[in-house]
């Protein structure tokens, strides 16, 4: 946990223009000391990271911010009814399926939230306006309204630190071993948002000038019958926490996955997404090592 004698580390540089504003942004909302006193979760609830394969010497590594939908037992249900954890408003729905299958196809570590976003968004940076929402696409999240400092807080020291200090602490171990990482972010996206249909099969977000996510782009408009989204439906653009904080810092390549849900919700469906990245990412990789060396 941050501010319990864990730190999350200082990078290399090297990173460009775009790169160095998102990092002092994610740099200014990492001040905040986290003392153990706010520590929400009980013994039986479940651990916030959970790391499978870990040490694995592939180059990936794979992380899903919003797998889970678990809420501390001291949090009640956030005032929702169990219907809300079931939408898409709790959890990215079908993506920590998608992403086991494809970790265990690249053989690479995955390391996953177990906590819903709706307790706090691990892939927001801590202050964010969204980094708690009191309102998600319709519904009305009782206990996050008017939650003060000290309620976030423990959400934070509970839920968001221990998650990426997880993460931290494996790319330490792969860039103590001189292993080559690729961060690959996977996250699933609802067919309709706000009443607005959504006609992107797959998307792949990036900051800047990603080599890797530019091939995964170029390569995946090749395939028939899919519609790819370049930062659709949401762009990396100062908002998203995960690949800035863990991947650009570092000066390490990233690419952001989002998959329309309504591909994940059958197995075919599933295997087949997995069967795609599996097959794209190792040569969207090859392509990009030019710009790496």
């Amino acid at each position: 946990m941050v501010g319990a004698g864990r730190t999350l580390p200082t990078p290399g540089r090297g990173l460009g223009s775009n790169r160095r504003r998102c990092r002092r942004h994610i740099e200014r909302r990492w001040t905040i000391s986290t003392p153990a006193s706010t520590l929400l979760l009980e013994a039986d609830d479940p651990a916030p990271a959970i790391a499978e394969n870990s040490g694995a010497d592939s180059p990936y590594l794979l992380v899903c911010d919003h797998a889970g939908r678990a809420v501390p037992r001291r949090l009640g249900r956030l005032g929702l009814p169990d219907a809300a954890f079931e939408a898409h408003v709790a959890w990215d729905i079908g993506a920590l399926d998608l992403a086991r299958r494809l970790a265990e196809a690249l053989d690479a570590c995955l390391i996953h939230q177990a906590y819903s976003r709706l307790v706090i968004d691990c892939n927001r940076a801590p202050g964010h306006p969204n980094s708690i929402v009191t309102v998600s696409d319709g519904w009305k999240v009782a206990s996050n309204q008017g939650l003060g400092p000290g309620g976030a807080l423990a959400r934070r020291a509970a839920v968001f630190d221990p998650y990426h200090v997880r993460i931290a602490a494996e790319l330490d171990a792969r860039r103590a071993r001189g292993l080559e990482t690729l961060l690959v972010c996977i996250h699933s996206f609802t067919p309709r948002m706000g009443g607005l249909a959504r006609p992107w099969d797959v998307g792949i977000l990036h900051m800047g000038d990603s080599d890797v996510s530019n091939a995964v782009l170029a390569l995946l408009r090749r395939e028939p019958d899919l519609m790819v989204g370049d930062n659709e439906p949401y762009a990396m653009d100062g908002t998203d926490f995960t690949a800035p904080f863990h991947a650009h810092r570092r000066g390490l390549d990233a690419v952001e996955v989002e998959v329309r849900q309504d591909h994940l919700q059958s197995l075919a469906g599933l295997e087949a997404m997995a069967r795609l990245f599996a097959r794209v990412l190792p040569i969207a990789r090859d392509q990009a090592a030019p710009a790496r060396s």
